[in-house]
């Protein structure tokens, strides 16, 4: 399927590795010129190559933390026009309720709410003007199935998606799209990570808790971060423009609600 995006330019917050870097690719393969970010210069620049060499698209890494205000600034400065906007960033790392400080909920506010919402504020009029636009905001499956040592990262992405659905109400008419990914178990340096903690925790092997992070799932695997990249990049063609304002679950069967 042909999705529409050759020549597009597309912005990918986060993007130097991990389900950044992944959307990145899958819109470079599709034809957009994609500009890259991260705030590890030299990972970034080797991202930007390898996306260069595999897809011969226009590859830009724009060094830059999205969590300040001039980082922020600097994206946009390197592309003021973007017809596509991939917000994402690190995650709080888990832990317990009562252990958590102000600041450190100040802190998950800021980079996985208002850094994206901030992001999406300087770049929508413009998408509204040229009537076409996809926003796609990478947040987490804690949205909508919360967990114990989890609530960081529930509660921020949860106001942003809430703020999303509101805004992407207005945007609609203008062919302006805004669409949420809810990652779980992909094949990242997150669960790495994740699988870590557990051998801590438990007193495990690696292999011991990638088995029972994988068996937690349906799909009994872990996902694989080219399978997300093309669920991003079908939710910036252009054969998706009557789809806003959802929640997209990649979990491996991993959600139990019905709606």
């Amino acid at each position: 399927m042909d999705l529409g995006l050759a020549g597009r330019r597309a912005l990918i917050c986060a993007s130097s590795q991990g389900l950044g870097l992944a959307c990145a690719e899958a819109l470079a393969r599709e034809g957009c010129d994609v500009f890259i970010n991260g705030r590890n210069a030299d990972r970034l620049a080797s991202a930007a190559e390898a996306i260069r060499q595999a897809t011969g698209r226009q590859a830009t890494p724009v060094q830059a933390d999205i969590g300040q205000a001039e980082g922020r600034a600097a994206l946009v400065a390197a592309c003021p026009s973007p017809d596509i906007l991939v917000t994402n960033n690190h995650g709080p790392a888990p832990g317990e309720f009562t252990r958590f400080e102000e600041a450190d909920w100040i802190e998950a506010v800021q980079q996985n709410m208002l850094a994206p919402l901030m992001l999406i504020r300087a770049v929508l009029p413009g998408m509204r003007e040229r009537k076409f636009g996809r926003i796609v905001n990478i947040t987490s499956a804690m949205v909508k199935s919360p967990r114990p040592g989890m609530e960081l990262s529930t509660s921020a992405r949860a106001g942003l998606t809430a703020a999303c659905k509101a805004i992407s109400l207005k945007a609609a008419v203008d062919n302006v799209t805004i669409n949420n990914l809810l990652p779980e178990r992909i094949d990242t340096d997150r669960q790495r990570f994740m699988a870590e903690r557990m051998m801590r925790d438990l007193g495990i092997d690696r292999d011991e808790a990638r088995r029972r992070i994988a068996d937690s799932l349906p799909a009994k695997r872990f996902g694989r971060p080219a399978e997300f990249g093309d669920a991003c990049a079908y939710l910036c063609s252009s054969q998706a423009g009557f789809i806003t304002g959802q929640n997209l679950q990649l979990d491996g069967g991993g959600y139990s609600g019905l709606i």
